[in-house]
């Protein structure tokens, strides 16, 4: 298993967020780690500022819920590289959203944007096993065998 360590951030007296340091395309962002988010969302503006023009989405039929709202358009995408300090995993399927209302939060208490939101497919494949008393987030380096076979 790797361990990595993650920030409880204060959100002024709105609750809590874990943030966790990640990786893509070589340099490093800030993802919110939530348990009660069913998939890893990666934020399609912040994609859109790192990528430029190399952005490539592949259109959902799925209509997203969550983040305030019924339903939001949402993309697939592939991401070649994701590592969360020693932890890596290549090839991540994913889907793209706008996460501007999240990110709008931040830029209010002048806190830099989220490049996404890490979620339950990652956590339940990997077996993680997340700390807040030590605020460590542990995954398992091989994909757990499903169950459902």
């Amino acid at each position: 298993m790797t361990t990595v360590s993650f920030q409880l951030l204060d959100l002024q007296g709105q609750g809590t967020h874990a943030l966790v340091d990640v990786a893509i395309y070589g340099r490093t962002f800030k993802m919110v780690i939530d348990t009660g988010a069913s998939k890893t969302v990666f934020d399609k503006t912040q994609l859109g500022h790192l990528l430029e023009d190399q952005l490539l989405l592949e259109p959902s039929e799925t209509l997203s819920t969550g983040l305030g709202t019924n339903s939001m358009e949402s993309f697939n995408m592939e991401i070649p590289s994701l590592a969360i300090g020693a932890w890596r995993i290549n090839r991540l399927k994913t889907a793209v959203l706008d996460l501007s209302s999240i990110n709008y939060a931040y830029q209010q208490m002048q806190l830099e944007p989220v490049i996404g939101v890490l979620g339950g497919d990652i956590f339940s494949d990997y077996g993680a096993v997340i700390d807040y008393a030590k605020k460590t987030l542990k995954l398992r380096d091989r994909k757990l065998r499903s169950k459902s076979s």
